[in-house]
């Protein structure tokens, strides 16, 4: 076996091993932070351009967010990413350029176990999602786009600080496509579904 897979298998055994010793109960006051990395999947027809198909490819970043609870069980979870940058493809004509997705969301999270003392705390949550795009193929532009987002996740106590934390979302997003006279030629609608892992610290 190999030092690298001798090296990993040591460091799940001892998280397993923290997290089976370790609990943690979320309580009204508890400030979070949180970071990861995140594969959002943009599925397909995803808009148009003029009389062509637009599809916006899938795409991997790093996350981050805060987040703050009001009660044992009700908290509020602001997160964005770093800028995914998007392959974007026509229907008929192929390539077309890329462009890069900022999202900005705005959650309240509901926490079923706030409270008790458990290392398993999942959660869901819904709220606001803006998203900005930049970077966009030369003689394009895409407006910023507002919608809904829900979210559910987990996180797994490790100390009584550090968790590891997993979770799904899905977005609403929807711009208009504009040419480089400011005429709207096209829009850009597509609900992506992030999966992300990462760490979340408690203070």
């Amino acid at each position: 076996m190999s030092k690298l897979k001798l090296m990993t298998a040591a460091v799940v055994s001892a998280s397993a091993l923290m997290a089976s010793q370790a609990a943690m109960a979320y309580e009204a006051g508890d400030v979070f932070v949180r970071g990861g990395v995140a594969q959002t999947d943009t599925g397909s027809g995803n808009g148009n351009v003029g009389d062509a198909d637009l599809n916006v490819q899938s795409a991997r970043g790093f996350t981050f967010g805060a987040g703050y609870l009001f009660t044992d069980k009700i908290g509020m979870e602001l997160n964005s990413s770093e800028k995914f940058e998007h392959d974007l493809n026509t229907r008929p004509g192929g390539d077309a350029g890329s462009v890069d997705r900022l999202p900005v969301n705005l959650l309240v999270n509901y926490y079923p176990m706030g409270g008790l003392d458990s290392k398993v705390q999942p959660y869901v949550g819904v709220g606001l999602n803006y998203t900005r795009f930049s970077s966009e193929p030369t003689g394009f532009s895409i407006d910023e786009s507002y919608g809904a987002i829900g979210q559910a996740g987990v996180d797994l106590a490790v100390t009584d600080n550090v968790m590891l934390n997993g979770y799904v979302s899905y977005a609403d997003v929807s711009a208009d496509i504009n040419n480089a006279a400011g005429a709207t030629i096209g829009e850009v609608d597509m609900e992506p579904v992030t999966i992300g892992g990462g760490i979340t610290y408690r203070f």
